[in-house]
């Protein structure tokens, strides 16, 4: 039975997630290798250090590779940070086809005229998401094609990010000795992996709280309504411990993943836990109570900007089914509350679903975007030819032509 391989490449401010799974023919997918190592040379989820990132990248992805037993040619990488945009367009064009029927070529036309807006020259679309197509008066079509009129409309989801912030992910993956299939937003990679259709129809919004960046997506009646970025997420958590705690930032790190809160317990006044000294200074006990008081404000700051973004859109009082929420901070005791009483409606774990093999290791909310990632190249695998190292990749034109045109316009870093 042929099977395809498809790889995943989470590039987070604090870990690179890397992800491997293999396809049969019936569908069936099998997650075969996982592993996360320190990031190094992101800040905000952008490159500062080429090096450090080069090495972060190849270290995580041969320890997926070993443990897959196989190597890949090139990954499907998340793309985050605080310089990603998104706006909403719409386009108009005259039906084109024999008889009044819309064809694929005027979809096309409508599209091209939706996500003709003007930017920045240091910015590029890296997604044009269709929201709704309308059919002279009709509204609401997911699929036009075959449809008969005399004007086609598109309204569409457009999002950008900083040509300079893209150009040096994909340099960093490919000195890493990695092609790109694609460079997919986070939160929309994540989406297809803990998000039930159901969920985006009625309305839903999705948190992802990384280590550097907040990432927030809503969705309605299927499709992408709006996405933003929080520039904070749990490494300011764990920076604030850190200052106040006066430790190292690998031993806030452990006392946030092991004991920090964001909500008070009865016992939190008796219970202590240790904190180590900077300098090999003689550790210290605290009562958990302190962490709290310094967890809770920071991540309620975090969760009330989300909400500030989330109220910008128009579809805030459509947001049926609540907040999912992923990724490493979520997991924090008392996050999912706080979230259910600063946004006013229920909120719950987004749990990685639909595949097999290594279940155990790729069912947490850290994982959300890496599975996503695979769970979005398997969708897009008519586009993209993607398989086993020294056979070949056939990347679709439209990413051809979006990097050519990435690195016709500015100079990356060396």
């Amino acid at each position: 039975m042929q099977v395809d391989l498809i790889a995943g490449l989470d590039i987070g401010t604090t870990k690179i997630g890397s992800f491997i799974a293999e396809v049969d023919e019936t569908g069936e997918i099998n997650i075969i290798g996982v592993s996360a190592v320190p990031s190094e040379g992101l800040r905000y989820g952008v490159v500062v250090d080429v090096e450090k990132t080069v090495r972060s990248i190849r270290t995580s992805m041969q320890l997926a590779e070993e443990m897959a037993g196989v190597q890949v040619d090139a990954v499907f990488a998340g793309i985050a940070g605080d310089h990603i945009r998104s706006i909403n367009g719409r386009g108009v064009v005259a039906i084109s086809g024999e008889n009044g029927e819309v064809s694929t070529d005027d979809v096309r036309r409508v599209i091209d005229a939706a996500k003709a807006v003007a930017l920045p020259i240091d910015r590029e679309i890296i997604h044009i998401l269709p929201q709704e197509f309308v059919v002279d008066e009709q509204r609401g079509v997911r699929d036009p094609v075959g449809m008969n009129g005399v004007r086609l409309e598109a309204e569409v989801h457009i999002v950008t990010g900083a040509i300079a912030s893209a150009q040096n992910i994909y340099r960093c993956i490919e000195k890493a000795g990695y092609g790109v299939a694609d460079l997919v937003l986070e939160p929309l990679a994540s989406s297809y992996s803990v998000l039930k259709e159901d969920e985006k129809e009625l309305g839903v919004i999705l948190i992802d709280i990384g280590g550097g960046t907040t990432d927030i997506a809503m969705f309605y009646e299927g499709c992408i309504r709006h996405t933003s970025v929080v520039a904070l997420g749990g490494r300011n958590v764990t920076n604030d411990l850190a200052i106040v705690l006066r430790t190292p930032v690998e031993a806030a790190e452990k006392l946030k993943i092991n004991h920090g809160s964001a909500f008070y317990s009865d016992d939190d006044k008796e219970s202590t836990v240790e904190v180590s000294g900077v300098n090999n200074r003689s550790p210290r006990r605290i009562s958990k109570s302190l962490l709290v008081d310094i967890i809770q404000p920071r991540m309620a700051e975090i969760l009330s900007l989300a909400y500030e973004e989330v109220k910008r859109s128009d579809y805030i009082n459509l947001m049926t089914t609540g907040v999912i929420m992923t990724g490493g901070a979520s997991l924090l005791p008392g996050t999912v509350e706080m979230a259910e009483d600063i946004f006013g409606m229920p909120a719950q774990l987004g749990i990685p679903s639909g595949f097999g093999g290594m279940v155990e290791e790729a069912r947490r909310p850290q994982c959300a975007t890496g599975v996503g990632l695979i769970l979005y190249g398997i969708q897009h695998r008519s586009e993209i030819k993607h398989v086993i190292k020294d056979g070949e990749i056939n990347v679709f034109d439209s990413i051809k032509k979006r990097f050519r045109r990435w690195f016709g316009s500015v100079t990356t870093l060396s």
